[in-house]
């Protein structure tokens, strides 16, 4: 064999090894686009084309270095790449606590659900559980919406202080759709409102056009720290699906904080946890609480 022909056949070898460790976790973590929040192993071999023993030992260090969490719904992004985003080490506990609230609520209803945060004046999503109707709704997991145009938002903003809501949002309430609120006095009473039906927001078509939410504020002791919705198109019934959103975020709030309950009545800012068993009477009550249904 001569020396030019042994180049040759070393220079095909190199060509077929694998990618570098760095190009084959980026292809991992890429996987996780918000498409899918939950991926198994043979869901991140089947997307990134490794080997299921090689995608097994890379995620197994994702996981140990934080970039992934591991549970038993699968893998998904964990609080270093949320971090990028700006999440927090407080992420990882609510995501934890919530995940299988998250996922009966999807079953439960076959609908969209999130779980987000407030990050200014915009709220970023932890989490996004759908299945394939996921793909129906222009979010993902690490993505951002105005907080005032989301029914997440709002739930998080009616139980901050007026003078907090003016600094976080006050000058950035612009109009995305021909529904949303484009000023901050408008959206000081859509806030009381949200308070006055024990924490249930709403929007439709606010922040997408095609799209209606119902959401509810996790509360700890010093405020709210996220809030789940349920994703439907503009004719869903919400009322049909609010009682459940509640119910999932006042068992997120006990799964965080177990001893709110006695910590209820403290001070306005203290967490207080609905009573979602609410008859037909009540939640059409609720429902109708706004001036002329104006957040429909």
């Amino acid at each position: 064999m001569t020396a030019l022909s042994e180049l040759g056949q070393a220079a095909s070898a190199r060509r077929e090894l694998p990618p570098s460790m760095v190009e084959r976790m980026t292809l991992i973590i890429d996987a996780f686009d918000g498409r899918f929040t939950h991926l198994t192993l043979e869901d991140v071999a089947r997307c990134t084309h490794l080997p299921r023993s090689t995608a097994h030992r890379i995620l197994d260090q994702l996981v140990r270095l934080n970039w992934l969490e591991h549970s038993s719904f699968g893998y998904s992004l964990g609080k270093r790449a949320l971090g990028i985003g700006g999440g927090d080490g407080s992420h990882g506990e609510i995501r934890e606590a919530a995940a299988p609230l998250l996922h009966d609520l999807q079953m439960r209803t076959r609908m969209v659900v999130h779980l987000a945060v407030l990050d200014g004046s915009e709220v970023f999503y932890l989490d996004k559980v759908g299945g394939r109707f996921a793909l129906s709704v222009p979010s993902r997991v690490g993505g951002r919406a105005p907080a005032h145009s989301t029914a997440l938002g709002k739930a998080i903003l009616a139980w901050l202080e007026p003078e907090r809501v003016d600094e976080l949002v006050g000058d950035r309430v612009s109009r995305l759709t021909s529904r949303t609120i484009g000023d901050i006095g408008t959206l000081h009473q859509e806030l009381n409102r949200v308070r006055q039906r024990q924490g249930l927001a709403f929007e439709r078509g606010e922040n997408v056009p095609s799209i209606s939410c119902a959401a509810a504020a996790i509360r700890g002791h010093e405020g709210p720290v996220a809030s789940i919705s349920l994703v439907g198109d503009t004719r869903t019934p919400l009322e049909n699906i609010a009682p459940l959103v509640v119910d999932a975020a006042r068992q997120a709030s006990l799964a965080l904080f177990p001893d709110l309950d006695n910590q209820r009545g403290r001070s306005r800012q203290a967490a207080r946890v609905p009573d979602c068993n609410w008859s037909p009477e009540t939640m059409n009550r609720l429902l109708t609480m706004g001036e002329n249904d104006d957040w429909l």
